[in-house]
């Protein structure tokens, strides 16, 4: 799939009275490639969004209707559009002002005028944003009730977080990543740590033991392998 692509696939909801305005914004949003819907109502640019689920939202403060804080309030709170970024453009530019908006939620703040080639990199700055946190999302590790998660280098069961050592969290990251391939110590000392490492195969079983002990109920998903080492067996 091409970039241009992948943008098109974008789509963004511009809540924005002026239609002049509007008209520039959607204009150039699509001259970047992304599929851009306008609407000069508050009421009409809820519904939209509630009903698009666009990837984001572009929206004025003083709207006919319901006013633009109303709309990202009302967003914000709801499970089903909570997490759609929104860009508020407004000619409210005190400090007081842009602090409600991005207290209510908003991902950014832009006042009016404007420079249309800012709203762009504005908008493409929020696009990385959620690709980060989709990224980070995704590298995950969740078997049933165990989580890991090495962008925090965090570790839960339950929704129980765990106190891991840092040895306890390589080993179970390393095994958790290949769920059903067997490693052997060594390979364990060399995958997890680097062979510069000095950590010796009865090292790596006494870890394995804490690891277990702390793991409580998901224990098991670790497999000793006789003769061989040890598996993650999540089923």
């Amino acid at each position: 799939m091409s970039p241009l692509s992948v943008l098109a696939s974008r789509k963004i909801i511009v809540i924005e009275d002026d239609a002049d305005i509007a008209e520039i914004i959607v204009y150039n949003l699509e001259k970047e490639g992304y599929d851009a819907i306008a609407t000069g109502r508050g009421d009409e640019g809820f519904t939209l969004v509630r009903l698009e689920l666009p990837d984001v939202v572009i929206l004025d403060l003083m709207l006919p209707g319901v006013d633009g804080l109303s709309i990202c309030q009302q967003l914000k709170t709801d499970p089903a559009t909570k997490n759609i970024p929104i860009i508020i453009v407004s000619a409210k530019s005190e400090d007081a002002d842009i602090l409600i908006g991005l207290g209510l939620g908003a991902d950014d703040y832009i006042a009016k005028p404007f420079n249309t080639r800012e709203l762009i990199a504005r908008v493409k700055v929020v696009f990385r944003k959620t690709e980060m946190v989709a990224q980070a999302v995704d590298c995950r590790l969740v078997y049933d009730e165990l989580l890991v998660d090495p962008m925090s280098h965090e570790v839960s069961v339950a929704g129980e977080l765990l106190k891991l050592t840092v040895t306890e969290f390589r080993l179970l990251q390393q095994l958790a990543s290949h769920p059903g391939r067997a490693f052997s110590r060594l390979q364990l000392i060399s995958q997890a740590f680097g062979e510069d490492i000095s950590i010796t195969d009865r090292n790596i079983d006494v870890h394995i033991v804490s690891l277990r002990r702390k793991l409580g109920s998901a224990s098991d998903m670790i497999e000793t392998i006789r003769g061989i080492g040890y598996k993650f067996s999540p089923n």
